[in-house]
Parts: structure tokens; sequence; C-alpha cells
């Protein structure tokens, strides 16, 4: 009996003073904190390193939160004059001639309307939506697909200036670069700020000037970091680095979004298109059952009705999914 307990209290003995050895006994000895300086030694990326890249993300963070400040300003900016308009849209017409080809698609749309209903009101209508909506409208879409362009090669174009300034090249020398090989709408208005530069303006003024033509926060941002270091100095390539890549974070950010908002998209167009092919499947059918919708006057204004909410709903989900970052 007295074997069996002395050789319970070794066993036991000896499995605590193993839990000690390996738990307890390396703190008390100093071993775990010299392991922990030689992998803090070992490390592959130095402290310096670490600082420099915790101050790139402040300086990336910084960036962002000033275009978001400067795209709130400009979505609460006065609406641009027309001729303005017509420059930001890649045109080169003048004012005259925007107004002749609006009252001649007004005209077309009066006659058109009127020669095949012989109704004087919904021609007047007709005349009106062609002559004043239908140029203001290919204005706004045509801006925006040249703004979309602007923005896929503007972060090449700041690529560029920056390997020019880092390999030594004066800051005008890269504008020259990206204006004789860049691709448009980047090439013309880059070349805009170099005539502009070379009879006499300041280059910080004319690549302020960008923003006017191209009415977006990056252009502006552009300007802005050109006029500072112009007149005060300081790491240009740093700073337009940084626009290089939250450019670039912000095109990746948009990229994912429209592929996770796809399905929805999707559904709004198959949900839109829904009662138009139902109709015509109708009519191609039993021309007789839904002639009705046409021929009489509560058919007209029925179609009227599912039209207008038809229309309500396709901008209710457009706006559900379009996403502002």
């Amino acid at each position: 009996m007295k074997t069996q307990t002395l050789a319970l209290f070794a066993m036991a003995a000896t499995a605590v003073g193993g839990f000690a050895y390996v738990f307890i006994y390396p703190y008390l000895s100093g071993e775990r904190k010299a392991e922990q300086r030689r992998a803090s030694v070992a490390r592959t990326e130095p402290a310096a390193a670490r600082v420099s890249r915790v101050q790139q993300r402040s300086r990336r963070e910084q960036v962002e939160e000033t275009l978001k400040e400067l795209d709130v300003k400009a979505k609460q900016s006065k609406s641009p004059p027309l001729t303005m308009k017509i420059a930001q849209a890649g045109l080169s017409w003048s004012r005259n001639q925007f107004f002749m080809i609006s009252g001649g698609l007004g005209l077309v749309a009066f006659l058109a309307v009127l020669m095949t209903s012989g109704l004087l009101v919904p021609a007047l209508a007709a005349g009106f939506a062609a002559g004043c909506g239908m140029p203001l409208w290919l204005l706004s879409y045509l801006k925006k697909r040249r703004e979309k362009k602007f923005l896929n090669e503007f972060p090449d174009a700041v690529d560029v200036i920056v390997r020019g300034i880092k390999a030594g090249l004066p800051l005008l020398d890269g504008l020259k670069i990206v204006a004789m090989d860049g691709q448009e709408p980047i090439k013309s208005e880059f070349k805009s700020i170099i005539e502009t530069q070379t009879i006499g303006m300041p280059l910080g003024e004319a690549c302020a000037k960008l923003y006017e033509r191209m009415p977006l926060p990056e252009a502006n941002f552009f300007g802005i970091v050109i006029s500072i270091q112009q007149k005060a100095g300081g790491n240009l390539s740093e700073a337009l680095g940084n626009l290089s890549r939250v450019l670039r974070d912000r095109k990746k950010m948009k990229a994912k979004i429209q592929a996770m908002s796809m399905e929805a998209r999707a559904s709004a167009m198959i949900i839109g298109a829904l009662p138009i092919a139902v109709g015509t499947l109708v009519w191609v059918t039993s021309p007789n059952y839904i002639e009705l919708l046409w021929t009489s006057d509560l058919g007209r204004m029925m179609i009227a009705g599912c039209a207008v909410w038809m229309a309500l709903g396709v901008l209710v989900m457009k706006q559900m999914i379009d996403f502002d970052f």
C-alpha cells in the first residue's frame, strides 16, 4: 500500500514538474523573451517599412476623403452654361448650331406625328419633347460616356507622369508625353492644358482648368495637387502616386459593385420587358382580343397608366441598384 502511494506521488510530482518545465520555465528563464527578440530581428519587413506603409495608407485615406468631399461639392454646384455642356460632351458645336439642330428635330417630330395621327396636341407634345428633351439627353449621355472613358485612362496617364518625374523629367514634359501618346479623351484634354500653358497661363492654373471641361472630383484633385506643388513645392510624385492608387481602387470597387448588382439589373430588365413581350405575343396570336387597348378610349387610358407605372417601377429599381461609393 505504501509502495503504491509512493508511486502515485512520484508520478504526480513528475507530471507537475514537466508541466512547469514546459509552460512556466521559459518565462522564468527568459527564453521566451529571447525567442521574441530573435523573431523580431528575423522579420523580413523592417520597422521603417512598416511605418512607411502605415503612412502611405493614411495618405491614401486622406486622398479618398478629399475626393469624396470634391464629389459632394460638384454635385451641389450649379449647372454649367450650354456652351460648357457642349464642350463637356466632346462636341464642337456652337450655341447657334445646337439651337438649329434642336429646332430641326422638333419640327420633324411635330410633322411626323401630325401626319400620322392628325391630332395637334400629340404633335405639339412630340415636337416639344424632341426639340427640348432629346438634345439635352444626348448631351448628358455623351458627357457621361466621355467621363467614363476619361476615368478608365486617367490612372495610366497619372502613372506616366509619376514615372517621368521619378526619372528626372520636368512636369511639363510628362504632360506632353500623355498628350502625345494617350488615348481619347485624355489626349485632347492634356493637349488643351499644354496649349493653355503655351499662351502664358501658369501650369497650375492650366491644370486646374481641366475640371471645367471634365467635371470629375479626380480631375479637380489633380489640378489642386499640381497648383499647390507649383506654388509651395513638395513631393509631387508621391501625391500623384497616391491619387493613381486611389483611382485604381475606386475602379475595382465599381467593377465589384456592378458584378454584385448584376442579378438585380437582370431582374429589372426582365420585369420591364415582360409586359411588352406578353402584349406582343397576345397581339400575334389573338389580335382581336387586345385591339381594344388602342381602339377604345378606356384602353388608351389604361395603356398610358400602365406605361407611367412601369416607368416609375423601372426608375425605383434603378435607384435601388445604383450604389454611391
